[in-house]
């Protein structure tokens, strides 16, 4: 299998969007919403109603633009269920790296949730391909400075928990590579047009930022 190169996905706007909740009828509009405004990384959390389902429709509809995938992965056995629904990306909120290990064996993108320098370094050596600092909301900015002083250069930190488009700024100037939002971006059952205009704001809100090596 080919690796997947996430900077091409994170390239035209590097956010994830979280879907919790979503239903297989509910995935053409809304990625179609999302992707209209430049997402292009797409997620799916386990926890959500038939979300093999989901994936496989997600994969089926955008896995040629996007990198489409799984959240709220807990159980190693689920990495493989993932890719066979047509997933290439493991997402985590926590940084078992068996979890980490078996997506890189089956040549998938794997972002663990991390939330101390340890479960960080251990994710690393594990071969993650970024770290989904989480919750970011209970957390401060400074606290990725901290990080950025000891991670390996080019490490990519997503902030994720909390993200809004009016609160990326402080992150961002600590060094955030880009950030996952949930709930302040969908909501099941959410009406495709406000999405999408959520999802603008969140476009909007990223080009605000000031200029760095995007």
């Amino acid at each position: 299998m080919n690796e997947v190169n996430l900077d091409d996905y994170l390239a035209p706007l590097p956010l994830v969007a979280v879907l919790r909740g979503i239903t297989p009828a509910e995935v053409p509009a809304i990625a179609g919403a999302l992707t209209a405004e430049g997402f292009r990384v797409l997620e799916v959390p386990l926890n959500s109603p038939d979300p093999f389902a989901s994936i496989r429709a997600l994969s089926a509809g955008h896995g040629a633009n996007c990198l489409v995938g799984a959240g709220t992965v807990i159980d190693v056995a689920d990495v493989a269920r993932v890719r066979e629904a047509g997933g290439r990306l493991i997402v985590m909120p926590h940084a078992d790296v068996a979890v980490v290990r078996e997506a890189k064996r089956h040549a998938m993108i794997c972002l663990p949730g991390v939330a101390t320098p340890t479960e960080a370094f251990a994710a690393l050596a594990a071969g993650a391909d970024g770290l989904k600092l989480f919750p970011a909301e209970a957390t401060v900015p400074a606290a990725l400075r901290a990080w950025r002083a000891v991670l390996p250069t080019g490490t990519r930190v997503f902030a994720v928990g909390g993200i809004r488009p009016d609160n990326m700024a402080p992150w961002w100037a600590e060094g955030a590579t880009g950030f996952g939002t949930g709930s302040n971006l969908y909501k099941p059952g959410a009406d495709p047009a406000q999405v999408r205009a959520v999802a603008a704001a969140y476009r909007s809100g990223f080009a605000a930022l000031p200029a760095r090596n995007r």
